[in-house]
């Protein structure tokens, strides 16, 4: 029997990646509404409740309202926006973040879809803080680059026009320096952290793709652990896992000493179209440093792809 499933908001970004990577599917059918009926609140809420599972693709306060539009216990939800990732009554979706955290997604009835950059750094966090090499209270820096298909239709509209007022002909552009983008609570609350991490990210020149990095200074840790004991906790989280992968630390070591023409060093594009997420230690043992790297495509593991990881959880696939 096919699972019905709607989109609300399968016109956005997000919305169109999933729609694109479930075409062929056999086993799902779609509920979609006409063009003048996608904003009629009655005729979204049958279709919320019309279907086996619900992803939200929307705006934070939209996914709100659609979320409580949904009056029936049978509908799951997939909140793709930011509204509900640090609800203690939702699931937090990145499936490889725990032991057991993707039997919870596959139960669970309200899934709140992870963040792009907190999908990285949470990664790369919450292993050394479990293991008790990054005390949870240590201050944390964390600097991250996106393509500009993170932000949504207006910034993609930005850098695709080069006649539009906000085209910026510069390769590269921090943002959120008022330090309260959304996403740094999710990640501390996910990954374990007592405090607030100093997160600066940035947008590339180019559309889709992302790197998450984190630097720390072990000299300055307890217990001033190696670079090689930070990528072992690393690579036994995920030891196992589909879609999270960590080369071995002599493959890391081989790339951090290489030129910088080499097609070896992380290329934020490289995992473009795919649902993988690579995680990599670069450390100085002399320098007492430690350079944690996580690559992702913005709208692959960091959105649509890890939307479908959970999806298929749910329905058992």
């Amino acid at each position: 029997m096919k699972q019905t499933i709607f989109i609300d908001g399968e016109h956005g970004t997000t919305g169109l990646e999933i729609r694109e990577r479930l075409a062929e599917r056999a086993d799902l059918e779609f509920i979609r509404l006409a063009d003048n009926e996608r904003k009629d609140t009655r005729r979204r809420a049958e279709a919320l409740n019309s279907a086996d599972i619900a992803i939200l693709c929307l705006p934070d306060d939209a996914a709100k309202e659609a979320a409580s539009l949904v009056t029936n216990e049978r509908t799951r939800i997939i909140d793709a926006s930011s509204a509900h990732r640090t609800a203690p009554d939702w699931v937090y979706g990145f499936p490889e973040m725990a032991t057991g955290q993707a039997r919870a997604i596959a139960k669970a009835k309200r899934v709140t879809n992870p963040g792009c950059y907190p999908t990285g750094a949470v990664a790369l966090l919450r292993p050394l803080i479990q293991a008790g090499l990054l005390p949870a209270d240590h201050p944390v820096s964390i600097n991250a680059i996106s393509g500009y298909s993170g932000g949504g239709k207006a910034m993609i509209a930005a850098f695709a026009d080069r006649t539009s007022k906000d085209f910026t002909p510069h390769h590269l552009r921090l943002y959120a320096l008022g330090l309260e983008h959304k996403h740094t609570e999710e990640i501390r609350v996910h990954s374990g952290l007592a405090h607030r991490p100093l997160f600066v990210p940035s947008v590339g020149r180019f559309r889709q793709g992302m790197l998450v990095q984190v630097p720390l200074q072990l000299w300055a840790l307890p217990g001033r652990p190696k670079p090689a004991e930070l990528h072992g906790a690393i690579s036994d989280a995920y030891d196992g896992t589909e879609f999270v992968e960590v080369p071995p630390y002599g493959e890391c070591l081989a790339i951090g000493g290489a030129s910088s023409l080499d097609p070896r060093l992380p290329d934020p594009e490289a995992l473009n179209g795919t649902n993988r997420l690579r995680l990599c230690v670069f450390g100085n043992d002399k320098r007492e440093q430690a350079l944690l790297v996580a690559q992702l495509d913005n709208l692959g593991k960091g959105a649509s792809g890890q939307a479908v990881q959970c999806l298929d959880l749910m329905l058992g696939s």
